[in-house]
């Protein structure tokens, strides 16, 4: 009985430490939103049981690293709230505010801005995905503005 209570209490932690009471909530507004990666979200509640099982035999290695996958899976189960389109609403003005290139810019002077910015924040270079993200939405509507 004791485990199980230790099992509740470990699974309140992970869920956020927001305690039971906010679960419903926390649910609802994950699953009404299209947020919440249900298969991940099960995986690591899955490998979090197993861990939790294993460091009872006292295999602690393995609990470790089932521990480990059930972090990142409960990480995971929740997808990030970012801008998926950002370029709704964004104005050619806008857009060409984010690259940093005047109005009468050609098509070319619009790439090689994108371009040089675009190393700067690429996430893989330690940038942001949010900047990124401007940028590839600027170069877009500008794209699709007729002028670049």
């Amino acid at each position: 009985m004791s485990w199980l209570l230790i099992g509740v209490l470990a699974l309140g932690l992970v869920l956020g430490g927001a305690g039971m009471r906010a679960l419903p909530k926390m649910l609802n507004r994950g699953l009404l939103q299209g947020t919440w990666r249900p298969g991940a979200g099960v995986g690591g509640v899955v490998a979090a049981f197993a861990a939790l099982v294993m460091a009872v035999r006292g295999e602690l290695l393995a609990a470790a690293v089932l521990a480990g996958v059930a972090a990142s899976l409960l990480v995971a189960s929740r997808r990030r709230a970012g801008a998926a389109t950002p370029a709704q609403g964004m104005s050619e003005a806008e857009a060409r505010a984010v690259l940093g290139v005047a109005a009468d810019a050609d098509p070319a002077a619009i790439q090689g801005a994108y371009l040089r910015l675009m190393k700067r924040v690429h996430p893989d270079q330690g940038g942001a995905v949010g900047l990124a993200t401007q940028l590839n939405a600027a170069r877009d509507v500008l794209a699709k503005g007729g002028k670049g």
